[in-house]
């Protein structure tokens, strides 16, 4: 592989489903799915670097991860390249009083803020208000939302060459509107958000852990 230096030898960890077979028994029409199984295949990359939320490089035909090697190569996402993602940072209160709604994911039980892979032919208020819904119950249909960030994730499904990049934006209501965890979600709720120590420390008094990869995301944005 031409991005590999002679002393890296990464993991391809490209699933059945995501494998010649896997992809051409795959019936989904609600997604968009790269069917190449090689990156160079792909025709569109000057398409794909225009639109993408953090900038990266395509070297002999094969998307770079725009924060360097992962140790894996293949892919785990649907597509090749940028993956794009979106994560509301719903609030209500100020101050000492702020709390924020999270979800217990459904693959690590950790705390996190809501969000999902942004479908086809969305645009991204409207990926957030249906991922907010789908896995809180609560829906912001009409509220106008804030860019905080356009921002590279650390998910363990990221690759050498397919990765997940994510908006991350702000609304802010008034009442705290009672939660109902659905998708994904194995639960839903407010909590204490004075600040991002506020918020690890509640989530621990409950015995749980904040997601890593939105930790650091919360610690790293301005918030209004």
């Amino acid at each position: 592989m031409p991005v590999n230096g002679q002393d890296y030898t990464p993991v391809d960890v490209t699933p059945p489903e995501l494998q010649p077979a896997g992809i051409a028994a795959d019936a989904r029409t609600d997604r968009t799915i790269d069917t190449a199984t090689d990156p160079t295949a792909i025709t569109d990359w000057k398409t794909r670097q225009t639109r993408a939320l953090v900038p990266f490089r395509v070297v002999d035909g094969y998307p770079q991860n725009p924060a360097g090697r992962t140790g894996r190569v293949g892919r785990r996402l649907w597509c090749w390249g940028e993956n794009q993602a979106v994560d509301p940072l719903v609030v209500t209160g100020v101050g000492e009083h702020r709390r924020v709604l999270l979800i217990r994911r459904g693959d690590c039980g950790q705390w996190a803020m809501p969000g999902g892979m942004v479908d086809p032919g969305e645009t991204v208020p409207q990926a957030l208000v249906r991922e907010l819904r789908e896995e809180t119950g609560v829906d912001l249909t009409g509220a106008v939302p804030v860019v905080l960030a356009r921002v590279y994730v650390d998910d363990p499904r990221n690759t050498d060459h397919a990765w997940i990049a994510s908006t991350v934006a702000f609304f802010q209501v008034a009442v705290p509107v009672r939660p109902q965890a659905g998708s994904d979600a194995r639960d839903a709720g407010w909590f204490p958000f004075p600040d991002i120590g506020g918020l690890r420390t509640a989530i621990h008094t409950i015995g749980d852990r904040l997601y890593p990869a939105h930790d650091a995301l919360l610690t790293e944005i301005s918030i209004p």
